[in-house]
């Protein structure tokens, strides 16, 4: 299967049989070269060699991190114990983010052979694939992946008469957040509470049981076996410099073509957004996209035409993160997408730490109370010095990078702090204290239209006569403006002093 990208500007390697096969028939998987790599590895290579094979390739992690693949796997060979695990990590928790539901659900023998093609080259016999409950149709197929691969010798004992045996069982997630993190997620596996804890020791020396144990996440699983069959000239042939390979983005949010893309790294925003996701809806004018879920940056125009890969990302202020990107445009408020990533943080915080668990909280409430009307100049430094403290004394990378939607909306968008905190103006009419309804009375007819729709009675007058809207009962639900016939009813971006 020679490299190919489409039209559209994709290339699909970890994608390469979704939508392509029957993923409930491994007879169906097996034709498209399932299970070829691992036969190579058991019968031509050594454990070493393999490992070579991946460091050359220049694959790093999926996962966020961008952890070199194939010196992962060197450090968990080289640590010594009677057990080792391959780990899994299917916990897919960012919002909009569905790219490892996908490869489970369309190929789910693509990560059972890679898991086990990893087992053989740091020395465990036993797979674990830690997925949450909420995919129930990729929890389905895995397990009939498992059964199938069984009964073929694929998997289990004495795999295609090497000598070798490898076994892989579901554990399951309850859809904690900070359980992408891998020390979180191997004490969820323990049957703990998921916490993350301090590195070193690193899960290759002491994880799952305190055994050595490699964890990679769906995606990266999904890009061996085709490094193995190729070669790492091939894999390395593709991307930037420093960033290797493809990478899967879901793209949701204002955009025309919303799904997942495989493009080479190094491939612009630009290209993403304007070709392949088609621009933006109702031709609206672009405004920023978030890259790397909600711990990423809110990139803007300026980087439009950045390359993407880790370091290009990091250095813009976002990062790859797991791959989902959400766009948007001139109708978004950029100061109200921050505490919206912020409310999700501190709900998905699991406690451990002060700087997370009470910082991030306070972030929110500064927040909260610049898009009520209520904030000051001194918020805004508030908010840069206490992200930044946050940043560097959080346990884990979920406390580490959660500032970064404020600090990149503070650099990227600071005329709409100011307007929100001097002027007390929301220019995308996005925040409810920063903006009233009024009624033209020149335009009103008194048909009462909006006066028996609105939920909390906010709207006065006689029929047949001008009416009038409270704004200090008025909770801005906009079913006053669906409700007339006759335009009569406007969104006036001045803020109103409410009594």
């Amino acid at each position: 299967m020679e490299k190919q990208i489409t039209q559209q500007g994709q290339l699909r390697i970890a994608l390469r049989n979704c939508g392509m096969l029957d993923p409930e028939n491994i007879a169906e998987s097996i034709a498209r070269d399932a299970y070829q790599a691992l036969g190579k590895v058991l019968k031509e290579l050594s454990p070493q060699e393999c490992i070579n094979i991946l460091k050359q390739s220049g694959l790093r992690g999926r996962g966020g991190a961008g952890f070199p693949t194939g010196l992962k796997w060197e450090i968990a060979s080289k640590s010594q114990s009677d057990q080792k695990y391959v780990v899994c990590n299917a916990d897919e928790g960012d919002p909009g983010a569905f790219m490892d539901r996908s490869i489970l659900e369309g190929d789910p023998h693509s990560v059972l052979e890679a898991m086990a093609i990893c087992g053989y080259c740091i020395g465990a016999d036993k797979g674990l694939i830690y997925i949450r409950a909420e995919y129930p149709l990729a929890i389905k197929r895995l397990r009939i992946a498992i059964d199938q691969a069984m009964e073929d010798g694929l998997l289990g004992k004495n795999i295609l008469g090497s000598g070798f045996n490898f076994e892989i069982k579901l554990r399951y997630g309850a859809g904690a957040f900070v359980c992408g993190e891998e020390t979180a997620l191997i004490h969820s596996m323990e049957g703990k509470r998921g916490e993350p804890t301090n590195k070193p020791p690193f899960p290759a020396t002491s994880g799952f049981m305190k055994k050595p144990t490699n964890v990679n996440n769906v995606e990266t699983f999904a890009n061996i076996a085709p490094i193995i069959l190729k070669g790492p000239d091939w894999f390395s042939s593709i991307g930037t410099k420093n960033s290797k390979g493809t990478k899967v983005f879901a793209l949701a949010g204002k955009i025309n073509n919303v799904g997942l893309i495989e493009v080479p790294m190094g491939t612009s925003l630009r290209e993403i957004i304007y070709e392949i996701g088609g621009g933006i809806k109702e031709d609206k004018k672009f405004k920023a996209v978030q890259t790397g879920g909600p711990s990423g940056g809110c990139l803007t125009e300026k980087h439009l035409d950045t390359p993407i890969d880790y370091e290009n990302l990091i250095e813009a202020g976002s990062m790859m993160g797991s791959g989902g990107m959400i766009v948007m445009d001139e109708n978004d408020c950029m100061v109200s997408v921050a505490k919206f990533y912020l409310d999700f943080i501190v709900g998905e915080s699991c406690g451990k730490c002060t700087p997370c668990r009470v910082g991030n909280k306070r972030l929110y409430e500064i927040l909260e109370k610049i898009t009520q009307g209520k904030g000051v100049m001194k918020d805004l430094e508030k908010l840069k010095n206490l992200s930044y403290i946050i940043k560097d004394t959080a346990l884990c990378g979920l406390g580490q990078t959660s500032p970064n939607p404020v600090l990149s909306t503070l650099e990227n968008f600071y005329d709409e702090y100011y307007e929100h905190v001097v002027e007390k103006k929301c220019r995308a009419g996005h925040c409810k204290n920063l903006f009233h309804y009024v009624i033209n009375e020149e335009l009103c007819v008194g048909c009462a239209a909006c006066k028996r729709c609105c939920p909390v009675h906010a709207i006065t007058g006689d029929k047949r006569m001008p009416h009038y809207i409270d704004s200090n009962i008025c909770i801005r639900c906009g079913e006053c403006i669906e409700k007339c016939s006759f335009d009569a009813i406007s969104i006036q971006l001045e803020p109103k002093i409410l009594v």
